[in-house]
């Protein structure tokens, strides 16, 4: 049998009381729980609209490993955050034209 204890309290002290108990689970919640963030996929269109590409050229890259594709069920998708990902700067050299004489 379980024991019951009464005790005398102000429903302001109840109240009080209720709201640091769930401050405290709540802290305990959001800082335990790593927040998911939601992906942005892109189709097959959107994706090389995005590359200024054609699709036949997508499906190379994608069959080579250059961008990397998700099959959802009969569809291909692509995250956005992968596809930009993929473009890479190219670093180039600025020649300046070298003159024997001053003008």
């Amino acid at each position: 049998m379980k024991e019951v204890i009464q005790i005398e309290i102000t429903i302001p002290e109840l109240k009080n009381i209720v709201e640091e108990a769930l401050r405290s689970e709540l802290a305990n919640l959001s800082n335990n729980e790593p927040r998911q963030s939601l992906e942005v996929y892109l189709t097959r269109e959107e994706t090389s609209k995005l590359l200024k590409i054609s699709l036949p050229t997508l499906d190379d890259y994608t069959r080579r490993g250059v961008i990397e594709g998700y099959r959802i069920g009969t569809l291909i998708r692509y995250k956005k955050a992968e596809v930009e990902s993929s473009l890479k700067l190219i670093p180039t050299i600025k020649y300046k034209r070298i003159t024997k004489y001053k003008i």
